[in-house]
């Protein structure tokens, strides 16, 4: 399994001469992928004291194919407790740059729940409304990306709120397959511009415009950065920026062997890369029922070895 990981991890797919070590990253990207399709959530018998041997396979997960499925059921009953414990886990795996969300609450944790609060009107994270194909954070400027993030279920929805995940480098895999000048061109630092926004209390947030495709400064492991919307988004105005995108956004549409499904129940949650996912539509239960997710966001990634590091 080391070999596997270390193939993986030193992989330089930012270089697209380069062919020797392609197919052997390839391969085993492919074989990682396969080989945790259907493994089980990490059990975690403590959050907020968090087994190392649990922290160590959640690791390992994350550096073969950016995400990990954890199961921590004996959780507290209260909100402000669960994210406390979550911030504890999180501080293990490495995480430890909090993205300064508008929403978060405690400890920049923010609850995902339905809401028609005036500063989360037509937002659809806080409707039952279905989610398509994104990373966290893609309308964030290029110098502050979401890296990672943690969501964590604190009470399920009635029916519905299923998420679907893939990781980002079988997306770059996918599409070197199709057509390398795919990749080349959501490299590109404007490949992709999400337009200014006007807050509802007023605050602007300035166009964001950077790559699909992007390096982690710290280890060099590929970050990406998407959106399968249509409408409030410009791609680059050149045709294989166009075709990337049209493909991609297809692909996502067909579905992939190697994407995990998952309808976390309460204490389960998902630690990943920024790794591409959607969300069903749900009907949330009865008054104090509601569905609730915690979500906290990160600037780094899930910790791994650094690039030149001893």
């Amino acid at each position: 399994m080391e070999n596997l990981t270390n193939t993986i991890r030193d992989f330089a797919w930012t270089d697209l001469s380069r062919n020797d070590r392609w197919q052997d990253w390839r391969a085993a990207k492919i074989r990682a992928s396969q080989a945790l399709a259907s493994a089980k959530p990490v059990a975690l018998p403590r959050l907020d004291r968090p087994d190392p041997a649990a922290l160590s396979e959640i690791l390992l997960r994350c550096s073969m194919q950016n995400f990990a499925l954890y199961d921590a059921r004996q959780t507290a009953p209260d909100l402000e407790t669960v994210s406390s414990a979550l911030l504890t886990f999180a501080e293990g795996l490495g995480l430890t740059v909090t993205e300064n969300h508008r929403s978060a609450g405690h400890a920049q944790v923010v609850a995902l729940r339905t809401s028609s609060d005036e500063g989360k009107k037509g937002y659809i994270p806080y409707t039952p409304r279905p989610m398509n194909w994104h990373t966290d954070g893609y309308y964030n400027p290029a110098h502050s990306p979401v890296k990672g993030f943690i969501l964590h279920c604190f009470q399920q929805a009635a029916s519905g709120g299923e998420n679907h995940l893939l990781d980002p480098e079988i997306a770059y895999l996918r599409l070197r397959d199709e057509n390398p000048a795919y990749v080349r061109a959501l490299m590109h630092p404007a490949a992709m511009t999400i337009p200014e926004n006007r807050e509802n209390d007023g605050t602007l947030r300035p166009a964001a415009t950077g790559p699909v495709f992007f390096a982690d400064e710290a280890t060099g492991r590929l970050q990406m950065r998407y959106t399968a919307r249509t409408r409030s988004i410009a791609w680059r105005d050149d045709p294989a920026t166009r075709d990337a995108a049209e493909w991609l956004r297809d692909w996502l549409i067909r579905g992939d062997p190697l994407g995990r499904r998952i309808r976390l129940q309460p204490g389960q949650g998902i630690v990943c890369n920024n790794a591409l996912h959607d969300r069903t539509g749900f009907t949330d239960g009865e008054g104090a029922q509601a569905r609730i997710v915690l979500r906290i966001r990160f600037h780094q990634r899930v910790r791994e070895d650094f690039r030149g590091a001893a």
